[in-house]
């Protein structure tokens, strides 16, 4: 079965501290996943309040299929008052997704949401309810392999007012522009991170309010079984390697003892590259039916900076990896393509690494690092240690 990941960036408005604007995610037993982005009134701490109160109650409320109606009198009986304009006041979006693509999206007051299919945006049958005195979209959604679905907050539509735009950014040249950048093979979180980018440079760099970008993409699953390490015990290499090669889906190895021994225990050998296309990573090396090989510990490191820089949720940047090198390969492979990653660790101490303050205690930090970000990524993980 397809399975659903997501991304979201947001912007502070210039001159703010927090961001008005929240998202929440909870993914059910069931595999159900509901996302809410609601936008408080106005900015700063209030609208952080405002917006963090509606997503958390809303979110909770709607993954326990309380009816929206309900919901939405929850939220206004839980909202504080703001004392200027008298009213508890947060848009939102509310998309509830099955396993199978399914679902509905509820729209209270944000932009129109945008769903890419194919790379075309596919108009959505928006049945309106009033609720007090505001107008509430209802929409069936069915998404297949490949489809994303966009969500805003309305600091996008107001991306550039005055500045590079006379009136803002309007939906209709942002769904030409979504479907201008998609490509199937960008991540949910490569896709927002575009999206909000293109704000911020309508904004100049200076957003004149909370922007956030949600992006939901159901997509086909693939499995990266990586190797960490050599096991604790020599004696274990050869079931440890056959354990590890029985695994479905691509196959990574890193570090130098644990190429010999894959490579060895496969019959075969490593072959080096002496290219170095980034001088602080290690140059990558190849064994025959392993898709990738790289050395352990130093290109882990710089894998985990990238991935920290792929989760921020407030780093306007475009999060794509097109480097050569062992730690921009692993980022591909890991952050953008993986929808589950089995690591197996080894806890054999390297000999090499003697002198040199490299540890098992500094490669296992970074492991454990990295599976809670993939894990935030909605990435299926699962760790094994010998």
């Amino acid at each position: 079965m397809d399975v659903i990941e997501y991304g979201r960036v947001s912007l502070n408005k210039k001159g703010e501290e927090l961001c008005g604007d929240n998202v929440e995610v909870i993914k059910g037993e069931d595999g159900t996943c509901t996302f809410v982005l609601a936008d408080g009134l106005g900015s700063g701490v209030k609208a952080n309040i405002l917006s963090k109160l509606t997503a958390k109650i809303l979110c909770t409320l709607a993954a326990a299929k309380v009816p929206l109606d309900e919901c939405i009198d929850t939220i206004t009986g839980s909202l504080p008052v703001c004392k200027v304009r008298g009213v508890a006041y947060s848009t939102f979006t509310l998309l509830i997704l099955s396993p199978d693509g399914d679902g509905y999206l509820a729209e209270f007051d944000n932009p129109p949401a945008i769903l890419l299919h194919e790379g075309v945006a596919v108009p959505l049958e928006r049945v309106e309810r009033n609720y007090d005195n505001k107008k509430l979209y209802i929409s069936k959604v069915h998404l297949t392999r490949g489809d994303c679905l966009l969500a805003f907050s309305d600091g996008v539509v107001h991306a550039g007012v005055e500045q590079t735009l006379n009136f803002g950014w309007d939906i209709k040249e942002i769904r030409e522009f979504a479907e201008i950048q998609y490509d199937e093979a960008l991540s949910a979180q490569t896709m927002a991170s575009i999206m909000a980018n293109a704000c911020y440079e309508l904004y100049g760099h200076r957003p004149g309010d909370d922007t956030t970008v949600l992006a939901v993409k159901y997509r086909a699953p693939l499995t990266v079984n990586m190797m960490v390490g050599p096991p604790s015990s020599a004696d274990s290499d050869a079931l440890v390697v056959q354990s590890f090669m029985a695994q479905e889906g691509k196959k990574v190895v890193c570090g130098g003892t644990s190429s010999q021994v894959v490579a060895r225990e496969l019959g075969t050998e490593v072959r080096t590259s002496f290219d170095y296309p980034d001088k602080d990573v290690p140059p990558i090396g190849f064994i025959d039916g392993i898709d990738l090989t790289c050395e352990g510990v130093l290109t882990l490191k710089k894998l985990l900076q990238y991935a920290e820089k792929y989760v921020s949720v407030s780093d306007p940047d475009i999060r794509i990896f097109k480097g050569k090198d062992g730690a921009s390969l692993l980022a591909n492979l890991l952050l953008i393509q993986a929808s589950a990653v089995n690591i197996f660790v080894g806890r054999g101490v390297n000999l090499a690494h003697e002198g040199l303050q490299i540890d098992n205690k500094t490669k296992l930090d970074t492991v454990v690092k990295l599976l809670n970000i993939f894990k935030t990524l909605n990435k299926t993980v699962d760790i094994k240690y010998y």
